[in-house]
């Protein structure tokens, strides 16, 4: 039950042919060609692409580590990062050899067996580029076709590499690199087209999907998510569009950015992609008078040959809270009813379980995977959530604490499905978010734009209210039954923000968290079987391959992303956690160590005295919250990642924070100028807000 079986015989055929030219002799000994990743669930030494498989399943048939032994499993090598950087990507193997993406969108190849480094690709992105990234600097992933791999960067070029030397082929720009677009996802590869989408959305972009040619990088088709304005619209899913917005959501970009998710049915030949949220989030600026606003927070079906559009499904119309439908896209062959049915599954931001027959895009079951507020349910009839009123800020103008917050109930984090048992496996998170509609906003030249005002939902320094929410927010590993839509077991943990999951044959499941473990469960029953200290957060995803006789796991572990950068006091609920980025791989009988955990130091909280009126202070907070807290965490309360303002050292030198703040002294460590949206008493305004802040905290005991 669950893998998918495709047809055989002409359709391979076809699909073998056409793999055979282009993308750097597809079809030589080792290359990576269509029947070859077709038929990627029966090569069990390797993992070909992002998901390993078409269908994103990141389930494996390796069973030599099993419930029995893997007690036994131990570190087989380890490998140090060049970035004290959030660490997102799933790991590639073809071959006996590994490669990784890391923070910054560097490239390296390892032997997968001893850990020997084998070459390394910089594609040197720019370091004023990071403003540009709403979520940390880091990269998912890649993908292979022929001898090549493709590589999608922060600045939005796509690149191909030659997977033996790792030297650069060919690079294209394919975004517009005037416009705060990025990369950061993973590139699949289907028929010799490489298939890549982009981030933005929070900044004010159009999003949209591109198929480049492997060969020599020529863009052959776009889809875009949004509408242009009215009479320029020439494809017929734009024109049907235009009517489910108002005003002039073009001239903000709009959003709709496609900055994960995808997966692939060959037999249907459909792609399936996950489209972003609004530009800006609150609906009131973006489409005022309201409107689904298509096709925000929608899976869309396309032909990947040409990017027609074929259906889609709204996960939440009009969206207003960062409820993305980027979240892992999964295909499965069930049996619902007793009757068999091809369905696509996804857990999104929003917290529902969707089952949706991937052939029509028809609802077949939906229900809540995590506590919510916004939504009572999901209407089976019309596929429509069944609204709170009293959560539509954008309608009533007043703040609403939504659950889950715009972290998500599910993130971008892996899950994984077990054909054996049947479940998916999600990294579940439980928190809630304060929307407040921020009165009289406009769109600015630089940072984030979400018609919400940070700095009014801000966190007090007030205990009670910290222990409460700090309570309040946790995670999980949850077992979930896609048929009967219910939880059949979960592993809690204090915090969210815990890695993606991967399922194998062994009847296993692992995963990392935020508490600095890397552990292995048992798929039926969600016992913990194994456990190991890896001194830093896991995000990302593990996967598994096999050399010989041996089966090896590995994970990149290194805390980062968003939750390390923007929740301010609520990243450390898991307790503090640095950043010691390394690529870990155990085996069975491993005897590898790590090198022993430094001892956390961080610079001492010693505030200059508040000099700073009332007057100016709120400025500052107003600034703060809307150009400076995504990175350097809300209320200035740094989530170990990036400086903690209320500790730096420029808090008493005036002239030197604006150096830095105005003059971009630091732009290619990521710390560019404001000066284009702040002026010199604004930034003058925050620098006494930070230390109206560090003195706060000061008093209620932190060092």
């Amino acid at each position: 039950m669950g893998r998918i079986g495709f047809r055989k015989g002409a359709f391979l055929c076809l699909l073998a042919l056409a793999g055979c030219s282009g993308g750097g002799d597809a079809g030589e000994a080792g290359g990576i060609d269509a029947a070859r990743l077709v038929e990627a669930d029966a090569d069990s030494a390797n993992w070909l692409s992002y998901g390993r498989t078409y269908d994103e399943q990141r389930f494996s048939p390796l069973d030599q580590i099993g419930t029995a032994n893997v007690a036994d499993l131990g570190l087989a090598w380890y490998a140090d990062m060049d970035s004290a950087r959030g660490q997102e990507a799933t790991p590639i193997v073809i071959d006996g050899k590994i490669y990784i993406t890391t923070a910054w969108s560097r490239v390296k190849a390892y032997d997968g067996q001893t850990g020997k480094l084998l070459w390394e690709y910089d594609p040197k992105v720019p370091g004023e580029t990071a403003v540009k990234a709403c979520c940390d600097v880091v990269n998912r992933g890649l993908a292979a076709w022929g001898n090549r791999l493709y590589l999608g960067t922060l600045d939005g070029r796509l690149v191909a590499l030659d997977r033996d030397s790792g030297k650069k082929v060919w690079s294209k720009v394919t975004v517009d690199q005037s416009k705060p677009y990025t990369i950061t996802g993973a590139p699949r590869v289907i028929d010799g087209k490489v298939i890549i989408g982009n981030g933005g959305a929070e900044m004010g972009v159009r999003g949209y999907v591109a198929a480049y040619d492997v060969d020599d990088g020529d863009e052959l088709w776009r889809f875009y998510t949004v509408p242009d304005a009215p009479g320029k619209n020439s494809e017929p899913h734009l024109k049907a569009a235009e009517a489910t917005w108002k005003g002039e959501w073009w001239a903000l970009g709009g959003g709709g950015t496609v900055w994960d998710a995808m997966a692939y049915d060959p037999e249907l030949d459909l792609l399936y992609i996950g489209v972003g949220n609004g530009s800006p989030w609150n609906q009131a600026y973006r489409s005022p008078g309201g409107g689904d606003n298509l096709y925000l927070s929608s899976i869309v079906a396309l032909r990947p040959g040409t990017g027609e559009y074929v259906w889609h499904y709204q996960t939440t119309p009009g969206e207003t809270w960062d409820f993305t439908a980027t979240q892992h896209i999964m295909l499965a062959d069930l049996t619902i009813a007793g009757k068999p049915r091809k369905v696509l599954m996804q857990a999104p931001k929003n917290g529902f379980f969707y089952v949706l027959d991937r052939a029509t895009g028809k609802l077949i079951s939906a229900k809540n995977y995590a506590p919510v507020n916004w939504a009572s349910g999901i209407d089976l009839k019309t596929g429509r959530p069944i609204e709170n009123p009293d959560a539509r800020i954008d309608r009533t103008g007043k703040p609403f604490v939504v659950m889950p917050g715009p972290g998500g109930a599910h993130n971008w984090q892996p899950m994984a499905f077990d054909p054996k048992t049947g479940l998916v496996y999600i990294p579940v998170q439980q928190g809630a978010f304060p929307y407040i509609p921020e009165a009289g906003w406009k769109s600015a030249k630089q940072g984030f734009n979400t018609g919400m005002d940070f700095a009014a939902g801000a966190m007090p320094a007030d205990p009670k209210i910290r222990a409460a929410a700090l309570a309040a927010t946790t995670g999980a590993l949850v077992a979930w039954d896609p048929v009967a839509q219910k939880e059949r077991w979960r592993v809690p943990f204090k915090g969210p923000w815990n890695g993606g999951v991967l399922a194998t044959a062994g009847g296993l499941v692992f995963q990392g968290n935020a508490a600095k473990e890397f552990a292995a469960y048992d798929a039926a029953t969600g016992k913990r079987l194994w456990s190991a200290d890896v001194q830093t957060g896991i995000m990302a995803a593990p996967v598994t391959y096999r050399i010989g006789s041996d089966q090896y796991v590995a994970v990149l572990a290194g805390w980062g992303g968003s939750w390390a950068l923007s929740p301010g006091i609520l990243s450390e609920v898991a307790g503090p956690v640095r950043n010691i980025s390394r690529l870990l791989v155990y085996k069975l009988g491993g005897q590898a160590k790590l090198p022993p955990e430094p001892p956390l130091s961080q610079l001492p909280l010693d505030p200059p005295p508040v000099t700073g009126t009332p007057a100016q202070i709120a400025v500052g907070s107003a600034g703060y919250g809307r150009f400076c807290g995504v990175c350097h965490g809300d209320a200035a309360y740094g989530g170990g990642v990036l400086p903690d303002l209320r500790r730096s050292g420029l808090l008493g030198d005036a002239k030197g924070w604006a150096v830095v703040v105005h003059d971009g002294a630091l732009k290619d460590n990521g710390m560019v100028s404001f000066a284009n949206v702040l002026s010199r008493e604004q930034i003058e305004a925050i620098r006494h807000y930070v230390i109206h802040r560090a003195n706060e905290d000061k008093k209620l005991g932190l060092k």
